[in-house]
Formats: structure tokens, C-alpha cells, sequence
């Protein structure tokens, strides 16, 4: 005879071998839908772009440098120093160009008097001509000592205004309005200003717009054009979009390791500032745009079913704006032939095709069944 706490385990056990029974066939019977992840087809809008990299500078950036040679005395300018046209940058020690202003100065005085005597003595000699008391070719080489007398003073003159032009290039000036970028240059220095300028300073005239520099692979310059519109991001600010439109495609190629690239110029606004000189920008040029349109994931152009008649039918290959979706019919995923359009790399548009807004298609498949059950077995043992 069973006792009663037999006969409540034997109740237990039969309920449990009851209830996977009915789990197993129940799964038996479920319908082959649950074996797919599936996708609406909806209407939203579609903006193919190119992608590039590029990096942001000032639309208007002079190097300021120095015309000579000397010590830098003082500095009147640093970074990000907001500057007027005209307005000292710097100066140099001006005691040596000073030295040779003065000596110059010297030289045409000297000149000066040396013409007051050649001049005088011209005067005496064509008396003395009148008087026949020097030939005619006497007279003619005073003549000429008189001529030399003002070359050299004109000479002089010259080399006075030159001297004096290098005394005013020692106070380095701003060429423009804006705001200093760069300072390369400390108290003390030594600059030479010989075959190459040297710079001292870097201005922007205005950083409230920026222009970027953008390297454009051969394959898709072909589709850029003046006032094509521009979204980009920079590292600094990962979470907000900025816009600009291109504004040159410079036809100068650069060619680096076989590989061809061109260089396009695009405005930005920078009302804000919050774009700074040298910044990366990560590009996208807006290609084509349309809104409204009937699109379907590209997870369901990428998808192939594993049997192997949806395989063998699908081994043709489609012209280029043709591509093939599948939808469940009666459980089982059957193949739809579309005309599709443009894409941004996660929706194409739908041109032409059996399909409509709302329509299921399928992505990918889920794990099979036999996964599940085994999962399931592993749960009760």
C-alpha cells in the first residue's frame, strides 16, 4: 500500500512529465513565423552621402614676420590676443639700424657740401670762361665733377630713406584685424631676416567663419559640386552637427602612394566659436536627399534564406538597381523583386516592387529549435 506522501510524489511526477510533454509538442506545432526577425516597411526619408576627413583653418590666416634682422626688445601681442590693423606686435633692439640711419645722415650732409662746392666752383670757372682765362674743356670737367656732385647726393638721399625704413620695419605691426593664433617668437631672440622671412606671429582675421579643408578620394569627386551642403562632426563636440557648403574643388590632384585625392574647400559659420583652427572634421557631403519615400533596411537586402531552393533561386545576379527581399508566405519566406533607389547605408529606397508600407520582410533568422530544447533539458536536469 502506498502511503499518502507517496502518492503526492507519484502526483508530481506525473504532472511534470505532463507538462513537458505538452511543451514539446506544443513547440512541434508552432508555427515556422518565430524562426524569423522580420522588419515594417515604412515611408521616412533618405540622404546618401560621401564620407571624408578634413581639417578646420581660418578663412583668411597671415604669417606676420620681420622685413629685418635684430633682438627682439619687447612684445606687445600673445595667443589668442585680439588685434587692430596697425597695431605694434612687437619690437626689435633698434640701436644698430638707429647707428646706421645716423651715419646716413652723415653721408648726405658730406654729399650736400661737396655739390655747394662743385657748384661754386662752377661759378668762378665760367666767369674765368668769359674771360677766356680756361679753355671750353676745362669748364666741361667742372661740369661733369658738378653732375657727380648730385648723383651722389642723390644716393645719399636714397640710402637716408632706406635706413630710415628699416628703423620703422624693427616695430612689428599687425597687417590686419583679428585675433593672434600663434606667437613664435620670445624676449631676446635673435631673427634674421635673410633668404626666408621668418614668422613671428599668426593671425586670423575672423574665426566667426571657418573654412575646411576636405581630401576627396578620385571615386567620388566626380559628384561634388560649388554649394553642395556639408554635416560634420568634430571629436570635441561628438554629439552636435555642424553644416557648411562647399565653396571650391581645387582641380590640383595630390598624389601619395598611387593614391589620387583632391582638395575641396568648404565655409562653415562659427558664430559661437566653438570651432577651433586645426580641429578633425569627420565629412559627409550630401549626395542625394528624399523624404517621404517608401524604404526597407538593408538587413533585408543582405538576407538569404539557408534551404536550398531559396538559395539556388537566388544565385543569379541582379542588375545593379535590382535587389530581392523575402516575406513569409504560408511560413515560409518567399522572394520579392524590387527597384530600388538611392541608400544611406541602412535603408535603400523602394523605386518599384510588390510591396507596401506595413509589409513584413525578413532580416535574419533566430536560433533553432533544437537549441531551445536542448537549453530546456539542460534547465530541468
Amino acid at each position: 500500500m502506498f502511503t499518502v506522501s507517496t502518492k503526492k510524489i507519484v502526483i508530481i511526477l506525473i504532472l511534470i512529465a505532463a507538462s513537458a510533454f505538452y511543451w514539446m509538442n506544443s513547440g512541434k506545432k508552432e508555427s515556422k513565423d518565430g524562426q524569423f526577425k522580420t522588419r515594417s516597411i515604412e515611408p521616412g526619408d533618405i540622404i546618401q552621402t560621401i564620407s571624408a576627413n578634413g581639417t578646420l583653418t581660418p578663412v583668411v590666416l597671415v604669417n606676420v614676420g620681420t622685413q629685418v634682422s635684430g633682438t627682439v626688445a619687447k612684445l606687445h601681442a600673445d595667443y589668442n590676443d585680439p588685434v587692430k590693423v596697425g597695431q605694434v606686435l612687437a619690437e626689435l633692439d633698434p640701436a644698430l639700424l638707429q647707428a646706421q640711419l645716423q651715419q646716413s645722415k652723415a653721408n648726405l650732409l658730406s654729399t650736400q657740401t661737396a655739390l655747394r662746392i662743385a657748384m661754386s666752383k662752377l661759378k668762378r670757372n665760367r666767369l674765368l670762361k668769359e674771360k677766356e682765362f680756361i679753355s671750353p674743356e676745362a669748364l666741361e670737367v667742372i661740369e661733369q665733377e658738378v653732375e657727380a656732385a648730385r648723383a651722389q647726393l642723390a644716393v645719399s638721399k636714397a640710402q637716408v630713406e632706406r635706413d630710415q625704413t628699416n628703423l620703422n620695419y624693427s616695430i612689428i605691426r599687425s597687417p590686419i584685424s583679428g585675433v593672434v593664433i600663434a606667437r613664435d617668437v620670445d624676449i631676446g631672440q635673435t631673427v634674421a631676416a635673410n633668404f626666408q622671412t621668418p614668422i613671428l606671429f599668426q593671425i586670423a582675421k575672423d574665426l566667426r567663419q571657418m573654412q575646411v579643408n576636405i581630401s576627396v578620394a578620385e571615386a567620388d569627386i566626380g559628384q561634388l559640386h560649388i554649394g553642395q551642403s556639408i554635416n560634420f562632426s568634430v571629436d570635441a563636440f561628438q554629439h552636435r552637427k555642424f553644416t557648411g557648403a562647399v565653396k571650391q574643388v581645387r582641380l590640383n590632384p595630390t598624389i601619395q602612394e598611387n593614391v589620387v585625392t583632391y582638395n575641396v574647400v568648404a565655409l562653415v559659420d562659427n558664430e559661437d566659436g566653438a570651432l577651433l583652427p586645426g580641429m578633425t572634421a569627420n565629412i559627409h557631403f550630401v549626395v542625394n536627399q528624399k523624404n517621404n519615400v517608401l524604404r526597407v533596411p538593408n538587413a533585408a537586402l543582405r538576407y538569404r534564406p539557408k534551404d536550398s531552393e531559396s538559395s539556388a533561386s537566388s544565385k543569379s545576379t541582379p542588375a545593379p538597381s535590382q535587389s530581392t527581399v523575402y516575406r513569409l508566405s504560408e511560413s515560409k519566406p518567399a522572394p520579392i523583386s524590387l527597384t530600388t533607389g538611392i541608400t544611406d547605408g541602412n535603408y535603400t529606397e523602394i523605386v518599384q516592387g510588390e510591396i507596401q508600407a506595413g509589409d513584413l520582410v525578413i532580416i535574419s533568422e533566430v536560433a533553432d529549435k533544437k537549441e531551445s530544447e536542448s537549453k530546456f533539458k539542460l534547465r530541468v536536469f
